[in-house]
């Protein structure tokens, strides 16, 4: 006998006639209906389905040994909600190995934190399964508020609101739109984490979207003690905010205001915030807008109304574009650069995309921080000590032709080298032919000091060779300081080596 079918049918928000034709079709054919419901036996999901079943199909109810509530299971509720999960698939195996159909219900969409999820991960390697998608929690919200989501090139974050709050506010302001689901108890955390990330007046409350009892509130004005798990908030599209209030947008201010705002470019140095500067974190903490690299805007403090922009590592001119768009609009806005920002970093960056005439009125101004090579210079002693050059072996944005004879030029004038940007994934050869260029001037005992994450918790230094060191060891991570003819290295007390190059040359 064949084993029968497993169907996870999402049931959608709440309202029965927003079931697909096909979750209908398939609840009214299952054999078996299974559905997650707590002690007391009522079932959100089978009140949903209940138009669509029929007479002489079997039910599963699968009842939580445990919501909210603490357990003395041995394993804790992590643990009994795992037996819980395990005995259930058992129980629907049993059916599927006599041939029968089953039908599992999950309110929203099954993979969408859904329930079902754990049944399908537990069976779906030994029985035939498919997912029946349905409307989300999230879509009915702005369907009821009438208001869209996100608009052409917006992003939409969604949110579990079991997240700390000082993580809720950053993600909040890094995003333009945002959806926080599992309120209940979390609504107080929620309401911090909007409020910290400058989007409580932007943002919604939508309580049971789509049911006769749903509810739909500015966030700011909802009593907590009246919030069930069933809510969620919604910050939706703030381009259709803007219209909708008659404020301008972005982009409509960018061509309003003939004088603009300010765009302050800022080191964060090449760690923490120990290695920032006073100046620029009160740069910082005085900008309206903070936009940069996902990873260093993860390394500034959310402050409260302050959103942030976050772009991937290949986009500068799209980045300093957005910074000045946004000065144009009056705001004061802050580009976060990892070290220093002159340093191949974003000051040059924008600079160049403020030359457009249509930023005339947007002043910038640089503010600097400790940079890569003075922070690994600093850990092994005064290898700068004397004339250096900064070099960068990426040939993303100049041809290696360049690199390569600036490296000889500067072997040959006895300079000491900093090499930024040294390899990465795609890069696996280049630092291997600098090593060469460097060797034609200078002697395979040269000191080389590799740093790798200087003041993150991945610190490493070492001193090597010009001759000795492997370039596959080095990543992205690293910088290395090639000495000159007259660098030395000595061994302080405890066997620290340390590397200086003199300031004389007699």
């Amino acid at each position: 006998m064949s084993t029968g079918v497993l169907y996870g049918v999402g049931l959608g928000p709440g309202d029965p006639e927003l079931l697909t034709v096909r979750a209908a079709r398939l609840i009214g054919e299952a054999d078996v209906i299974a559905y997650h419901c707590a002690r007391h036996g009522r079932s959100i999901a089978r009140s949903v389905a209940e138009p669509y079943l029929r007479e002489g199909q079997l039910e599963e109810k699968l009842v939580y040994p445990v919501t909210t509530e603490t357990t003395n299971h041995p394993g804790g509720y992590e643990g009994a909600i795992a037996e819980f999960y395990e005995l259930s698939a058992k129980r629907l195996a049993e059916h599927l190995d006599a041939g029968r159909g089953v039908v599992v219900l999950c309110e929203g969409d099954p993979f969408f934190y859904g329930s079902y999820m754990y049944m399908h991960e537990r069976l779906a390697d030994r029985y035939e399964a498919h997912v029946v998608p349905g409307v989300t929690s999230v879509s009915a919200a702005s369907a009821v508020l009438g208001r869209p989501l996100v608009q052409r090139d917006e992003v939409l974050t969604l949110l579990p609101g079991t997240l700390p709050a000082p993580e809720l506010a950053r993600r909040l302001a890094d995003t333009e739109s945002a959806a926080v689901l599992k309120l209940g108890r979390t609504f107080g955390s929620v309401r911090d984490a909007l409020a910290e990330s400058g989007r409580l007046d932007e943002a919604f409350y939508v309580e049971r979207a789509t049911w006769q009892a749903q509810r739909v509130e500015p966030f700011a004005e909802v009593d907590p003690e009246t919030v069930p798990y069933f809510s969620l908030a919604v910050v939706p599209s703030p381009a259709y905010a803007s219209r909708k209030s008659g404020e301008p947008g972005p982009e409509e201010s960018a061509r309003a205001r003939e004088s603009g705002g300010e765009v302050t470019v800022v080191g964060l140095g090449p760690a923490g915030p120990e290695w920032l500067t006073p100046e620029a974190e009160q740069a910082l903490a005085e900008a309206e807008h903070l936009v940069g690299y996902g990873p260093y805007l993860a390394k500034v403090p959310q402050r409260a109304g302050q959103r942030r922009h976050a772009s991937g590592n290949r986009v500068e001119a799209e980045r300093a574009v957005e910074a000045l768009e946004l000065a144009a609009g009056g705001a004061r806005v802050a580009v976060v650069s990892s070290g220093d920002p002159g340093v191949f970093a974003m000051a040059s960056a924008v600079l160049e995309q403020a030359e457009q005439p249509a930023w005339a009125g947007v002043s910038v101004r640089v503010l600097p921080g400790l940079t890569a090579a003075q922070a690994a210079a600093s850990r092994v002693g005064a290898p700068l000590g004397h004339d250096y050059c900064v070099l960068s072996l990426s040939d993303r944005l100049k041809p290696w032709e360049v690199i390569e004879r600036r490296l000889d030029a500067a072997g040959a004038a006895d300079l000491v080298v900093a090499i930024y940007n040294p390899a990465s994934r795609s890069r696996t050869t280049q630092l291997g032919i600098a090593r060469d260029v460097l060797l034609r001037h200078r002697a395979p005992d040269t000191p080389v000091v590799i740093a790798r994450d200087v003041g993150g918790p991945e610190e490493s230094v070492r001193v090597d060779t010009l001759g000795g060191f492997d370039p596959a060891t080095v990543d992205m991570r690293c910088l290395l300081i090639v000495g000159s003819s007259r660098t030395r290295v000595r061994e302080q007390p405890g066997g620290t080596p340390v590397v200086w190059t003199p300031r004389s040359y007699a």
